[in-house]
């Protein structure tokens, strides 16, 4: 399930010292990223060790979002592959798994966090609590938003022939289906479709 909610007016329209603060600590995060996933990138241990968490939990953030955005939803519409006869039994075993699935890794994550306790004794930041830390917050958050999306969200279907042709380009090689996945994003106004469809798609290459 992919979508891509709108940014938050506090961080595109930062007004006041809290909301200046927000887009400030965006922007930092956004170059982190950037730098975190440069060629270039840091050849220390402790440098390639950050660049790997913040790249991770970059990841989690695209892959979870959907979820947390249906925190507070008490209506949404699953926009599905025409293909597609029964889209509630679909969504519903969706909703499942993420929520099975994120409760599980909630649970891990919590312990794994409080282990990580334990290299608050080497000098320097303690990467690993940080990074744990964070997956902790996105699991809750992505566990909440599949409960209430299965609880008290109500759903509506809408068919979508360009999701047709996406699902075949699944097993086309990426430099093949680059312009295809382009185009069929920009005619769902989807701008980071194309790179979520690469991170998820087989194959890769």
């Amino acid at each position: 399930m992919y979508s891509e909610p709108p940014e938050d007016d506090a961080v595109t329209t930062p007004s006041g010292f809290f909301r200046d603060r927000l887009h400030r600590l965006h922007e930092s995060w956004r170059e982190l990223v950037h730098t975190a996933r440069r060629r270039d990138a840091s050849t220390t241990r402790l440098g390639r060790a950050r660049d790997w968490a913040v790249s991770r939990v970059a990841e989690m953030i695209a892959e979870q979002r959907t979820l947390w955005s249906l925190r507070h939803a008490s209506t949404a519409t699953l926009v599905h592959p025409s293909t597609l006869t029964d889209s509630s039994a679909v969504r519903a075993a969706i909703l499942t798994r993420a929520r099975r699935h994120h409760g599980v890794w909630l649970i891990i994550d919590s312990l794994l966090l409080i282990a990580s306790g334990i290299f608050m004794l080497v000098p320097g930041p303690n990467v690993l609590a940080y990074y744990f830390g964070i997956r902790v917050v996105g699991h809750y958050l992505a566990w909440r938003g599949a409960r209430q999306a299965m609880d008290a969200t109500e759903w509506s279907a809408r068919a979508e022939p360009a999701l047709d042709e996406l699902a075949t380009l699944a097993v086309v090689p990426r430099e093949a289906r680059a312009p295809r996945v382009a185009a069929i994003a920009e005619a769902l106004k989807l701008p980071r479709l194309a790179a979520f469809f690469d991170r998820t798609a087989v194959p890769a290459r």
